[in-house]
């Protein structure tokens, strides 16, 4: 009887030094997590200071802009409030560029996609030789644009390009590929849909080389033919990847400039004036920064619902593995 109040007196005292330690573990737990958040911080003060100085305070720049008029310095001149915006919804060339920058997107997107993917698809077997033709495919993607368009002014000049010349041995007359409204826009469309090919053509074949073999294999088994194979198969499994293209290219086709800009300087009669090239002439050759702002704020709205739509709409139809 006499251990009794002993054996009831231990639980009592061990409890307070349990308690304790607990609180000490989870004193050093929350020390050691604040020390982790403070060094991945730490890791990301650098991206985060070029994601401010490049791209946060350009667009409260561009916003502050937006709603003041300026001199040909860029300094403030009054405060506009919306006009700028209202200017830019009234105004009808606005509207011209940008129902140019949509049919640019239609000629080159879908097209610079399927070109790239049938590519893909032809140096996707493993024959000898084969990474000759995934070299060649690829070099576009190291070029860039301003020596892809003195290559292709080269090819479009009137007198001394080859388009020509190969147009006069089957007796045809030549063509103003950059001077005729009718097929600047064409002309523009075709270069950029060549130097879009490396990247398109390298993310569709990293994409079909995902594919397991195995499934080929059930497919020749069940008897279903290459092209069915292609339709049936290939496409659904390498969806996501050509959804991923698709939104980089249309978002890439809305910010279009330095093609424009070599080739045809918006011209003629502001057949190939897309919405960027509009913007760089309102803000850096106007020196109208307000309404220039204006249209990159717009153009970046615009932009941004397209890629919402996309996911919104389009991704239903994406089959994730």
């Amino acid at each position: 009887m006499s251990l009794m109040p002993k054996d009831l007196e231990a639980p009592s005292a061990v409890w307070p030094k349990r308690g304790r330690i607990a609180s000490v573990r989870s004193l050093r737990r929350a020390r050691r997590k604040e020390k982790d958040h403070l060094l991945a911080y730490l890791f990301l003060a650098p991206s985060l200071l070029l994601f401010g100085v490049f791209l946060f305070y350009p667009l409260i720049q561009s916003v502050y802009l937006s709603l003041h008029l300026t001199d040909p310095r860029g300094r403030i001149a009054a405060f506009a409030g919306l006009d700028n915006f209202r200017e830019l919804l009234l105004s009808e060339k606005f509207y011209q560029s940008l129902q140019v920058t949509l049919s640019f997107t239609l000629l080159t997107v879908p097209t610079g996609i399927i070109v790239a993917l049938l590519l893909a698809a032809l140096s996707h077997n493993k024959l000898r030789g084969m990474r000759v033709f995934q070299f060649a495919f690829s070099l576009p993607i190291a070029i860039s644009v301003g020596t892809g368009s003195v290559i292709w002014m080269m090819l479009y000049h009137p007198s001394v390009g080859i388009l020509n010349y190969l147009l006069s041995l089957i007796g045809q007359a030549p063509k103003g590929w950059l001077t005729d409204p009718a097929l600047a826009l064409l002309s523009v469309s075709a270069m950029t849909v060549w130097m879009n090919l490396g990247f398109n053509y390298i993310v569709l074949l990293s994409g079909l080389q995902g594919v397991p073999e195995d499934i080929y294999d059930s497919a020749k088994i069940d008897g279903a033919g290459p092209l069915r194979t292609f339709v049936r198969l290939t496409l659904p499994l390498i969806s996501p990847t050509i959804f991923f293209v698709t939104i980089v290219s249309i978002i890439g086709a809305f910010q279009t400039f330095g093609q424009m800009h070599i080739l045809t300087r918006g011209g003629p009669m502001n057949s190939t004036d897309v919405v960027v090239y509009n913007i760089y002439q309102d803000a850096f050759v106007n020196f109208r920064f307000g309404i220039g702002s204006a249209q990159a704020l717009v153009l970046f709205a615009i932009i941004l619902i397209l890629t919402f739509v996309q996911f919104k709409f389009f991704e239903k139809k994406v089959h994730y593995q």
